[in-house]
């Protein structure tokens, strides 16, 4: 196969302001332009520096690949995360402006191997390990393609993506590819983290991007779904507990520790197994507080983040009752308790039941439960309650008690970094965290 041209989803509003670093040419009309614009959506058109346009969708093209670029002021990373902010962003290739209910969409457009030195940067520090980086950027990839492959699968069967199922005593949802059917990939921690040439780096980068171009993991000829988290809190979880209930051989649960220990039932499925797990901080690669490894992997904004392995989360009951309302939208009076409904393999809350004065209900999957459970996300679902000051029946407090930072599927970043410094190569590293894997390169 050819490499591909990837279409990448980077702002959405009713007007933006952009830079053209060189000399870009209108594809609709063969103007060229230079320096600063602004584009907006009224009425149903589209309007360039105030002129109307006929076309739903304008193409700005570089003149030279090589040297130029463009701006795109205050475009918001970390989207409902807890570091979410507004960056100024610079991008090579292409830039396409569409129509998205009556806003408009920026979207970047350039070959896959460009995306990857960017995502490998914007991912982690691009001072991290070869191997490390090398491991990234073979797993980024593979998810990559797969995602592409997924969508042209979807879009030919015509088939509607179910990601809701809701009952008057269940609400489960998974979040994957509903937001985002106009273009390839968005440009947030949804799907990879992308932030252009903004925080681009190096020789080191695209060493590991040019030793590793076009090398994907495969399992029975397909392309890996490779998914990745920043810590597994010290087990991994597989693919179907956290998005569609379809099993990725290669995305097994994993003990993110090269020798078990004894002390520990690692069936977390089970409650009790999974109340000692998370309320200890068991050995793992990724159970590490050395700054070196983790500045690989975590940027400015990421440490910021302090406790990831282990981590505490203080509610009142008026803080945690209003939560639970807003986010679910149902009036559960106070809240008497949250209850275990089922886990993963890694301890992680797959169905939680809420128990209020006037109402009850199951959420899941662990999205939903860290998006109902906090203002913006819980760093992961594998978590335990403790009930405190309860009068009448009904609690004063919450105290939440999590381990790990994100869904936990697939590669462990930290984890993986701790491995790198270690002296692992990329392929251990690969082939810690996936299974009935083999590395193949689709082009050159």
């Amino acid at each position: 196969m050819k490499e591909p041209q990837l279409k990448i989803g980077i702002m959405y509003e009713p007007s933006i302001t952009f830079i053209l670093n060189g000399i870009y040419n209108l594809k609709q009309n063969g103007f060229s332009f230079q320096g600063q614009q602004k584009i907006h959506y009224s009425n149903g058109k589209i309007y360039l520096n105030e002129k109307a346009m006929d076309n739903k969708v304008l193409d700005f093209e570089p003149g030279s690949f090589k040297e130029a670029s463009f701006d795109l002021p205050e475009v918001t990373i970390g989207i409902q995360f807890h570091w979410e902010r507004k960056e100024n962003q610079r991008f090579k290739g292409s830039l396409q402006f569409i129509i998205e209910n009556d806003k408009l969409t920026a979207i970047n457009v350039l070959p896959l191997e460009d995306y990857l030195v960017s995502v490998i940067s914007s991912e982690m520090n691009a001072t991290s390990s070869i191997e490390l980086l090398k491991a990234h950027a073979v797993i980024s990839r593979s998810w990559l393609l797969s995602q592409l492959i997924k969508g042209k699968k979807l879009e030919a069967s015509k088939n509607i993506y179910q990601t809701i199922n809701e009952t008057k005593e269940e609400y489960i949802r998974w979040y994957d590819r509903e937001d985002h059917s106009n273009f390839d990939v968005c440009a947030d921690d949804h799907c990879q983290r992308y932030q252009g040439i903004t925080r681009q780096s190096g020789a080191l980068v695209m060493k590991v991007i040019g030793e590793t171009r076009g090398l994907v993991l495969m399992n029975n000829d397909n392309v890996c779904d490779a998914r990745f988290s920043k810590s597994c809190g010290g087990i991994s979880e597989t693919f179907e507990n956290v998005w569609e209930p379809v099993a990725h051989p290669y995305l097994k649960s994993i003990i993110d520790n090269p020798q078990n220990q004894e002390s520990y039932d690692y069936d977390l499925t089970n409650e009790v197994s999974a109340q000692k797990w998370i309320r200890n901080s068991p050995e793992a690669f990724c159970n590490t507080h050395d700054k070196k490894v983790l500045s690989q992997v975590l940027n400015d904004y990421d440490q910021e983040t302090k406790d990831f392995y282990r981590w505490k989360v203080i509610y009142s009951q008026e803080q945690i009752a209003e939560l639970i309302s807003r986010k679910t939208g149902r009036d559960f009076g106070s809240i008497i308790d949250l209850v275990p409904v089922e886990r993963g393999k890694s301890g992680r809350l797959i169905r939680l039941k809420i128990i209020g004065t006037n109402n009850t209900l199951i959420i899941g999957k662990e999205l939903q439960i860290r998006k109902v459970l906090s203002e913006s996300h819980l760093y992961s679902s594998a978590l335990v309650v403790d009930r405190k000051e309860i009068r009448n029946g009904v609690p004063g407090e919450f105290v939440l008690t999590g381990a790990g930072w994100g869904h936990g599927v697939g590669l462990c970043q930290i984890g993986a970094a701790m491995m790198g410094e270690k002296g692992y190569s990329f392929k251990e590293i690969l082939n810690h965290y996936f299974k009935e894997i083999e590395l193949r390169e689709l082009y050159q």
